[in-house]
């Protein structure tokens, strides 16, 4: 009896730390690993293609990045990208969220088609809208003309090519969000709902002050889990202007995002030190940004 009541002791002790022992071998392993080795790596002058030549420079790198136009061009973009694909897709989400929540027909078809733009693949997406954004043929200059707005050379200008690849951001990720904000909406009890009709509120007022209010957490999540893909932006940019300078994100690196210029110090210039300590003055500016719109959404009130 003691010993059973000494094993039961010792499961009911150690079995919660033995369940989430696998997700923090795995997290060690492909997460933790890989940020100290960048961490490690970008205090070294490293060649990508001659690694046993490196030498420590210390933090030679962050000084030389500090200094760098490109890179707080690059930071520049990613920022503008940021805002113009984040606040949109919140807010597109939440009323494709309150259209899909009433009782319409072949509603789960609907449901079922937002999600779709997420599912597929980025470079065929982004090689599309790059198509759709052409600048001779392009369907959306096609659709300006008509009603005489004249074409736009959407990847010269710095405005004009933010706009473009933010679209192709927020199609593609506005319904991900939106089912969250979906499955949120079903939990709110429908009493809230009653009770606010007979108080005279429509559904305008009900939506703002009823729906929101209670999908705040959701908001909050959603905001972060954009912030952290778009600050990371590469695949994007990147297609976007594809060719031997694909790279440079634009002739004038107009919407080279950080994560670009990362790629092109690392897989171009073979800089692998140098790229290594922008990954990591990256990630810094992530958690920053996305602390900022963790605290931005969460004192939000509505009237």
């Amino acid at each position: 009896m003691d010993k059973t009541a000494r094993r039961h002791r010792w499961d009911t002790k150690f079995a919660p730390y033995g369940y989430v022992t696998p997700y923090f071998l795995i997290f060690g392993v492909f997460g933790l690993f890989p940020l100290l080795y960048t961490i490690w790596v970008s205090l070294q002058d490293r060649n990508l293609l001659e690694s046993d030549a490196a030498t420590f420079v210390w933090f030679d790198n962050y000084a030389k990045l500090m200094a760098d136009p490109y890179f707080w061009n690059a930071m520049g973009n990613t920022l503008s990208l940021w805002l113009l694909t984040t606040v949109p897709q919140i807010m597109f989400a939440l009323f494709i969220a309150q259209l899909l929540n009433r009782k319409v027909r072949t509603r789960t078809l609907f449901r079922m088609g937002v999600i779709l733009p997420n599912i597929t693949s980025v470079a065929a997406v982004t090689i599309i809208f790059a198509q759709l954004f052409g600048r001779d043929f392009g369907l959306i200059n096609w659709v300006l003309e008509l009603f005489g707005a004249g074409q736009i050379d959407w990847q010269a200008g710095t405005a004009s090519s933010h706009i473009a690849i933010a679209v192709m951001v927020v199609w593609r990720w506005t319904g991900y969000h939106a089912l969250i904000f979906l499955a949120s909406m079903q939990a709110i009890p429908s009493t809230l709902y009653e009770a606010a009709t007979l108080d005279g509120a429509n559904g305008r007022q009900q939506f703002w002050r009823i729906t929101v209010p209670l999908l705040r957490p959701q908001i909050i999540f959603s905001t972060i889990i954009a912030t952290t893909g778009n600050m990371r932006l590469l695949a994007e940019p990147l297609l976007f202007n594809p060719g031997a300078a694909a790279a440079t994100g634009g002739s004038d690196r107009q919407f080279q995002t950080a994560a670009l210029y990362l790629y092109e110090q690392g897989f171009t210039n073979y800089d692998f030190g140098y790229s290594s300590s922008i990954a990591v003055v990256l990630a810094i500016a992530t958690v920053i940004v996305a602390g900022l719109g963790y605290l931005v959404t969460k004192r939000i009130r509505t009237e």
